[in-house]
């Protein structure tokens, strides 16, 4: 049986995010969902600014100019408080205000996600939580201090926490409180319209998943049981669904987990394909 992906960006109406400043993380390689949201935010009109983790760098840099604009690159480690003031304050001087951010970080020791998940240290579970949760809510707060009156978008990247992972073990619980911090974050910004939604996605062949021991037992799992065709070496849908929710189309959501990942997570079992007729 032959499946074929069909490209369905030209059917989505550009300039959604014309006007709109956008602050995007997580950009270290060309093939990260980060990447792809700035490739599409860009060809729907937004102006970009990017962060890198000092290490990264020279990556990340790397990485934005294949954007083929000249951009630029503010330094932010999120496991430093300080730096997220400084980030408020180059962005004001810059801008001087901020209508969106994608929050696409996360980092957790091999010792999180490998092996028994009750061996794992405190310290490196520590670590994985301010570097993938509470990061999200601090980012939250530049977007609240740097957010016009008409409100704003902060919009995270998750892999479906509503169960356990054969693989993940505490970056599935870093996972699981994201999605209560993105509750709680909607709550608080909601009366300043500011909204907070993040995108579950399907796994994608990215720098982190590199990371993830066993990655292989995901896709195959999404190989079995997606209703839909689901490529884990294309991040564009995940990257359009940001756009969707950066953009005013989603102006009343809120609170929201949006999954992109082909219908797996509806599924109560394997599915079995067939070819239209």
């Amino acid at each position: 049986m032959t499946m074929t992906m069909t490209n369905h960006t030209e059917r989505l109406p550009m300039n959604l995010l014309e006007g709109k400043r956008l602050l995007i993380t997580g950009i270290v390689t060309t093939d990260s969902i980060a990447f792809a949201t700035a490739e599409a935010a860009l060809r729907h009109g937004a102006e970009l600014v990017f962060t890198a983790f000092d290490r990264d760098r020279e990556r990340t840099v790397e990485a934005v100019a294949h954007l083929g604009t000249a951009l630029d690159v503010l330094e932010l480690d999120v496991s430093d408080a300080s730096h997220f003031g400084r980030l408020t304050d180059e962005i004001k001087e810059r801008w001087g205000r901020l209508d969106g951010a994608l929050h696409a970080v996360a980092f957790a020791p091999r010792s999180a996600l490998a092996g028994d998940f009750l061996d794992a240290d405190a310290a490196g579970t520590m670590q994985a939580f301010q570097t993938s949760t509470y990061s999200y809510a601090a980012l939250a707060k530049v977007l609240a201090q740097l957010a016009p009156e008409t409100g704003g978008s902060i919009v995270g990247l998750d892999f479906d926490a509503a169960g356990a992972w054969p693989v993940y073990n505490w970056m599935g619980v870093c996972k699981a409180a994201l999605e209560s911090v993105n509750r709680y974050v909607a709550r608080d910004l909601g009366p300043r319209e500011i909204r907070s939604n993040l995108v579950a996605a399907g796994p994608i062949h990215t720098r982190a998943a590199g990371g993830i021991p066993d990655f292989q037992r995901l896709t195959s799992a999404w190989e079995s049981r997606s209703p839909m065709i689901w490529d884990p070496y294309d991040p564009a849908p995940v990257a359009d669904a940001v756009c969707f929710l950066f953009s005013d189309m989603a102006r009343a959501i809120t609170g929201e987990i949006l999954h992109v990942d082909g219908g797996y997570h509806a599924m109560a079992a394997d599915v079995v394909r067939h070819e239209p007729s």
